[in-house]
């Protein structure tokens, strides 16, 4: 990681104390200001609710300009990789930080299709989920229960090991587990089969037919995981470090990271684009009703899929997956209410003069749900796809946490708003 510290340092004062605080500027201009000791000097500390403007770490893997729209996995620009890298090589490239060779590629890509299978005993871990369980719980719940099978978790010589594991693992308890959902029979990994290919497959195939995997499938598939690959310092990922700084294992801070991902303001974004999708067709597919609601504040309506905390022009991932959208829906022949929906929504709000002015333009997940739907996976399921894809980020995030000299365990500060301190009045007395 290359940083440079600024020759002058920023100033603080508070009454008549004066502190020097120390001003860093990475690679890509962000500058920070450094108060970790602002309260052992001070005996004041800083209030940021959300930590929507405090650096938590400092980081080599990816980086976002906002304003610009611009994304970066260790250097490369979203819409390169995108175009002509895969799900593995970008897995590689974030976890070890620099694109692999072509033996390094394919010692990766071997070591991912032969650990795959998950012990023969977690299936019946599966089957004491009720019909009703959402694949998310059980991904998070199979997910911990690898570290009953891998105590090793904690020995530093088998940190790659695991990350391997983990990596070819999941795809695997994520089919599985949406096998589960619709009470199917499990189909199994198979080693002939790439990455993306290997996932639908064990969803959709069934074993009393043959099924081949379309190719517009697979490609779909392995784009919507290199976008959603990394995105820096959100909710799920700041939590993978937040408990992988207390030492735990791997497998328990991933699960954590999954936990946080489901929330429907995280990873359950797409899936409400779809639900609201739904909702407008029900009202009788009236679209221009809700781009009206969206601009009105007292309807308390909001047009899911538009708009990004991060990006204040426009989400690159999001420019990216319109054409394959496009081109997904147009390969398969779908005709969908719902998405007719979904693109004249599009277009009005590409229109309007209120979105325009909000920056309010069609971000990553409007059309990852589009896409989704297109490929027939169910909505249960799209936050599933999402950490399947974030997982190599969150394993380069632990990774370089773990890596880091003098790591700190985790421990946000507060300001106690609660009750002064009060005598005790026994229960008999009062």
């Amino acid at each position: 990681m290359e940083t440079k510290i600024l020759d002058k340092s920023a100033k603080l004062l508070i009454g008549d104390k004066e502190l020097d605080l120390l001003s860093t500027t990475g690679t890509e201009g962000e500058t920070s200001i450094d108060i970790t000791k602002l309260r052992d000097k001070t005996g004041v500390i800083t209030m940021d609710s959300g930590y929507g403007n405090t650096g938590s770490c400092f980081s080599a893997i990816t980086f976002i300009d906002g304003e610009k729209g611009i994304l970066l996995y260790r250097g490369y620009p979203i819409e390169v990789l995108a175009e002509n890298s895969n799900f593995v090589e970008v897995s590689y490239l974030l976890i070890y930080g620099h694109l692999p060779s072509k033996k390094e590629l394919e010692k990766f890509q071997y070591d991912l299709t032969h650990h795959t299978l998950i012990h023969e005993d977690m299936k019946k871990f599966f089957e004491g989920f009720p019909p009703s369980a959402h694949p998310m719980g059980i991904l998070s719940a199979m997910v911990s229960s690898l570290s009953a099978y891998y105590p090793d978790a904690y020995n530093p010589e088998n940190y790659d090991l695991n990350i391997i594991r983990l990596l070819a693992k999941l795809k695997t308890i994520a089919a599985f587990s949406y096998k589960k959902s619709v009470g199917q029979p499990f189909i199994y990994p198979r080693n002939d089969l790439r990455f993306s290919a290997d996932m639908i497959h064990m969803m959709f195939a069934v074993p009393s037919e043959e099924y081949e995997v379309p190719k517009v499938l697979e490609d779909a598939l392995d784009l919507l995981l290199i976008l959603h690959a990394d995105h820096e310092q959100n909710c799920s990922t700041s939590t993978v470090r937040m408990v992988g700084s207390s030492n735990a294992n791997l497998f328990a801070t991933i699960s954590a990271g999954i936990c946080a991902l489901w929330g429907p303001l995280h990873g359950g974004a797409n899936q409400e684009v779809i639900e609201m999708l739904e909702h407008i067709k029900k009202d009788g597919g009236n679209y221009k009703k809700y781009i009206n609601f969206a601009k009105d504040k007292e309807s308390n309506f909001k047009l899911m899929g538009f708009g990004h905390r991060v990006y204040k022009n426009f989400d690159p991932r999001a420019q990216i997956l319109k054409g394959s959208a496009d081109k997904v829906l147009n390969l398969l022949g779908i005709n969908d209410p719902l998405l007719e929906i979904a693109k004249n929504l599009e277009e009005a709000a590409l229109k309007d003069p209120y979105f325009i002015e909000k920056k309010l333009y069609p971000n990553v997940d409007f059309y990852s749900g589009i896409i989704y739907r297109a490929m027939g996976i169910p909505t249960n399921m799209f936050t599933v796809m999402f950490a399947l894809g974030r997982l190599p980020g969150w394993l380069a995030q632990w990774k370089e946490m773990k890596e880091t000299p003098g790591i700190r365990i985790s421990r946000p500060r507060q300001i106690y708003t609660g009750a002064a301190k009060r005598e005790y009045t026994p229960i008999n007395k009062r």
